[in-house]
Parts: C-alpha cells; sequence; structure tokens
C-alpha cells in the first residue's frame, strides 16, 4: 500500500519502539526470513487468490464483478488487525482525520479500479505489470505542477515498465485471453489515482507534522483502512453491490472462501510489512516488495495458464529489467547517501 512509505520517517525516528523491542531477542538473518518470508508468503497468495476471484465462473456462466465489495471486506480484515494492533503498542492521541479520510478515499478508488480491470478482462500478469509503473503518474504530475526533473535513466525505467507491459499485454498466444478495453480503462484510471494518493499522503506527513503528532504504524492501518472501507461501503450500496455480491458468494461458498482468504492475507501481509519496516532500512521492504510483483507475475503465468508469445517474454523480461533498474537505482542512491 501506497501509505506504507509515510512511516519510513517516523519508524526511523522511534515510531516502532514496541515492535523493535519485542524482536530485539532474534538475530537479523532471523527477522530478516520472517519479515521477508512473511510478505512473500502472504502476498503471493493474495495475488494468487484476487486473480481466482475474478476468473471464477459459476454453473450458470455468472461471475464475480462486485469490486467494491471486494474492497469494503479487504478493508475492513486490516481495520480489524489495525485496531488490535493499536491496543497492542498503544494508540497515538490527537491524530488529525481529515487527511486520513481524503487520502483513504482516493487508495480505495485505486484498489478498486485494479480489481475492476481483472474483473473486466485484464489479465494479471498484465495488472501487476502496470501497477509496477505507478511512478509515471507521479513523475508525470510533479512535472506539470511542480516543476520536478528526472534523469534520464529515471525516465528509461519508466519506458522499459510500460513499453514491457505493452508488449505483454500483445504477446498472448492464439487462443490465449485477450485484454479489453475496458480492463486496460480501469488499470490507467488506477494509476492515475495512485498519483492523487501520493499527493495526498505528502499532504497527510504535512498536517500529522504540523500537529506534532508521530503516528504509529498500526494507526496508519487503522485510520487509513476505516475510512477506505466506509468510502466502499458508500459506493458498493449506491451501486448495489452488496446485495447481489453476498448473494453470488452465497450461492457458490468455493469463491466465498477465497473472498475471506484473500482479505485474510491483505491484513496480514501488512502486518509482516510494519515489522520489516521497524527491524530493516526502508531498502529492504523496498527490494522484498519489488521482487515479490516479479514472482506474482512468474507465478500467475506459469500457475493459471497462460499462453505468453516468445514477444510476450520479452515484454516481460523489459518490464521485469525497469522494476529492478528502480530497485537498483534505490540501492545506489542508499550508499551514496552513507
Amino acid at each position: 500500500m501506497a501509505w506504507r512509505f509515510l512511516l519510513f520517517s517516523d519508524i526511523n525516528r522511534g515510531g516502532s519502539t514496541a515492535m523493535t523491542q519485542e524482536s530485539a531477542s532474534f538475530p537479523a538473518p532471523v527477522k530478516l526470513l520472517i519479515g521477508a518470508g512473511g510478505i512473500y508468503g502472504a502476498f503471493l497468495y493474495y495475488g494468487s487468490l484476487q486473480e481466482d476471484v475474478f476468473r471464477y465462473t459459476a454453473a450458470d456462466g455468472t461471475q464475480f464483478k462486485q469490486a467494491w465489495l471486494l474492497q469494503v471486506l479487504e478493508a475492513l480484515a486490516n481495520v480489524v488487525i489495525g485496531f488490535a494492533g493499536m491496543q497492542l503498542t498503544g494508540a497515538t492521541p490527537n491524530i488529525p482525520k481529515r487527511m486520513f479520510a481524503i487520502s483513504g478515499a482516493a487508495q480505495v478508488s485505486a484498489k478498486a479500479c485494479t480489481s475492476l480491470a481483472l474483473a473486466n478482462g485484464l489479465s494479471f500478469p498484465v495488472a501487476t505489470l502496470a501497477k509496477s509503473g505507478k511512478m509515471a503518474p507521479v513523475m508525470l504530475g510533479s512535472l506539470l505542477l511542480g516543476g520536478a526533473s528526472y534523469s534520464v535513466r529515471e525516465y528509461l525505467q519508466v519506458a522499459a515498465i510500460i513499453g514491457g507491459t505493452a508488449i505483454v499485454s500483445m504477446g498472448k498466444k492464439k487462443g490465449g485471453s485477450s485484454n479489453s478495453v475496458m480492463g486496460v480503462a480501469y488499470i490507467v484510471l488506477s494509476l492515475v489515482l495512485d498519483g492523487v494518493t501520493a499527493g495526498f499522503q505528502k499532504r497527510l506527513k504535512a498536517e500529522t507534522a504540523k500537529a506534532g503528532v508521530k503516528p504509529k504504524p498500526y494507526d496508519f492501518m487503522f485510520w487509513t483502512n476505516l475510512y477506505m472501507c466506509l468510502t466502499a461501503i458508500v459506493i458498493s450500496v449506491a451501486l448495489n453491490e452488496v446485495g447481489t455480491g453476498l448473494a453470488f458468494c452465497l450461492a457458490n461458498p468455493e469463491i466465498l472462501s477465497k473472498i475471506i482468504k484473500f482479505a485474510v492475507c491483505s491484513a496480514v501481509g501488512q502486518s509482516f510489512i510494519f515489522y520489516t519496516i521497524a527491524n530493516f532500512d526502508p531498502l529492504v521492504l523496498s527490494t522484498v516488495t519489488t521482487t515479490r510483483k516479479i514472482f506474482s507475475v512468474l507465478l500467475s503465468i506459469l500457475m493459471k495458464g497462460h499462453s505468453l508469445s516468445l514477444t510476450g517474454w520479452s515484454g516481460i523480461a523489459l518490464a521485469c529489467s525497469g522494476i529492478l533498474s528502480e530497485m537498483a537505482a534505490k540501492m545506489g542512491g542508499k550508499a551514496k547517501a552513507h
């Protein structure tokens, strides 16, 4: 989630003391194994379940399309875990809530658009690779509104991810499922909303600093997901997804089981993210989450029956090179900082 990166500076100033003290007895390699293993396990399964939910076809030929209801359930699971975490680590008083509400609404909209892209025929590998290019709308917004400048390498990284994704989407073998126009439109909208969310996250950080408040990890998890859940509830009710979605799940217990597991994996994965942030440099988390996306794509291709031509595989290689180059740039920047 985008909001986890707001935690880095706060945690480095001591915002996660309780979490760090609890794991201080473990040697660093064991803590890394716990954190990275938890993130990989939870989110690889999370991605697989998300793909299964939108590829599931009932006996009557209908499919699950209620993306906003799915966001309600996912956010609700994170609210429960976030609340429990706040009780264990202590809630931070006087947190300004307005920007939590705005950023939460933007973030759940981005996630819903990703689900809608899958529901409208976009393949999981293409969606995941495309979402890895979320730096593109952030760069565009900064160039147009903030007067920022970027290096040639950064432009090439984004171009490689976007170009590779486009090649993959066109590199299906004959007989493979095609990516719909609506699916592509939703993933583009999701990327735009990622850029909007990033801007709201910066304002959220500024507001909490102005108020002299340092939210802890589970404060972020609880309040962000609470407003995500409330936003998703309002929209899912307005779109009449609650009744139709629950009816579909009750008629098809198999998909209900997958949705519950999907929501739990999201919440458990976030907890492992907090554990990793608390015990390691942010670059370690960035490396783990970046490589996890690549493995999610490969796992989907190998286990879900996606048929790619040689052109498609070249697109995978190009997009992954852009993702890994971005990770390497962060590592290089960190090394220079030291």
